[in-house]
């Protein structure tokens, strides 16, 4: 079995044995895929090819798994990602602030004490106001990031209907657009 993908211009994949590292006008991503032992690939011209030895549906799921993540590559490094959170509180007033690679929560729910999460790999975050955008190449550091962000206001205890106060994902798509 065996799956391609047609690498864009202005983009550079090298394979080195289970590493894959994709270069493009954003930046550069590696991946390392020594943990899928079922693949292999291979640069033939403007194209890289996944393959895998089998036809059984484990092999199957592996090559669809490993060409997703080189393809999700390839869209970072040339349109790159954007996540939209919005701060939504009815009456205390969430301050939303940044701190280093720390983003900190404070005032959610009048607690005294601020809900701090971290941000992952190289990803930019930038606050404005109500609006909370985290911008990256990497798809996986940018959707744990906003993860991150939307669950440290997360209340389970409050039915969610009634109680609207948190951040919340509103936009996912590209840096590009």
């Amino acid at each position: 079995m065996k799956g391609e993908y047609e690498i864009p211009d202005g983009v550079e994949v090298r394979v080195s044995g289970k590493t894959v590292t994709v270069k493009g006008p954003l930046g550069q991503l590696e991946r390392d895929f020594s943990k899928m032992p079922l693949v292999s690939f291979r640069v033939e011209g403007n194209k890289i090819f996944v393959e895998t030895d089998g036809d059984r549906k484990r092999h199957k799921m592996m090559l669809n798994t490993a060409l997703a993540h080189v393809k999700n590559m390839i869209t970072g490094v040339t349109k790159g990602y954007r996540y939209r959170l919005e701060v939504v509180h009815v009456h205390f007033p969430i301050r939303v602030r940044l701190q280093g690679d720390e983003i900190i929560v404070e005032n959610f729910l009048g607690e005294k004490t601020p809900r701090v999460t971290r941000k992952h790999g190289d990803v930019i975050v930038k606050i404005q106001g109500k609006e909370i955008t985290v911008e990256g190449i990497n798809i996986e550091h940018v959707g744990q990031t906003a993860a991150n962000i939307e669950q440290v206001t997360r209340v389970r205890s409050k039915d969610r209907r009634i109680f609207r106060d948190g951040i919340y994902l509103t936009e996912r798509g590209f840096m590009n657009e």
